[in-house]
């Protein structure tokens, strides 16, 4: 029997940014050392076109990072993999903090492998822009939020995983504190002589620290923008 539904091409896209060419950018990062099933089988479902303006579509499914504008990137999808194969190691993710919205894409590979995610955006026209992926992606476990997240949202914790998508000098021990038991931070610590991407783990009262990757984020940032 033939199916009536017809496919969305905007969604789905055409030509450079097809089904096809997502396939090639998961292939990819499985030679780069991603693992996870889960993670992979996410980054293949998931639309990165949407989230990248008109004029970089062409390289949406490059695995590169991306300018979205107001001096802020749509991540590298390697990162992403990276960062999200990383918390989820641990096993199942019931609350996940991410800290940087940007224009929704880390959010949108977290959600799917999480019960509830809350995401902070101190940029308010990025935080529109993810608003309006992340409904057309009919994602309806991600609370977002226009705000100052540098500290990290203490009224949902404990959180089993925090992301954090830009770099302070050192590690918040706000974010530590928000910890839930054996839960794992993903966070760039570093300024512009270098940064490293680090998972720090919660054991007990003990913060196990391990470096993933040397990366490039931009700054962490106190405070909101409106316009």
């Amino acid at each position: 029997m033939e199916s009536n539904e017809k496919p969305n091409l905007h969604l789905d896209g055409i030509g450079v940014t097809s089904r096809r060419a997502r396939e090639r950018l998961v292939n990819s990062l499985a030679k780069k050392g991603i693992k996870s099933g889960e993670v992979l089988d996410v980054m293949r479902a998931t639309p990165r076109h949407i989230f990248v303006d008109e004029a970089f579509s062409h390289l949406s499914y490059e695995d590169r990072a991306l300018n979205i504008g107001y001096r802020q990137t749509i991540s590298q999808p390697y990162v992403v993999a990276r960062m999200t194969e990383a918390v989820l190691a641990a096993g199942p993710l019931r609350r996940v903090l991410e800290i940087g919205t940007g224009c929704g894409y880390q959010t949108a590979i977290i959600a799917p492998l999480a019960e509830e995610v809350h995401s902070i955006e101190r940029i308010k026209p990025l935080h529109d822009r993810a608003v309006a992926n992340l409904r057309l992606l009919g994602l309806d476990n991600v609370h977002l939020l226009h705000g100052d997240g540098s500290l990290g949202y203490a009224e949902q914790s404990p959180y089993d995983a925090i992301i954090v998508t830009a770099a302070p000098l050192g590690v918040p021990k706000e974010l530590l504190a928000q910890l839930a038991p054996n839960g794992r931070l993903a966070i760039p610590v570093g300024g512009e002589a270098g940064q490293e991407l680090r998972l720090i783990t919660r054991v007990k009262d003990q913060f196990v620290n391990r470096m993933l990757e040397h990366v490039r984020f931009v700054p962490l940032l106190k405070g909101r923008v409106r316009n």
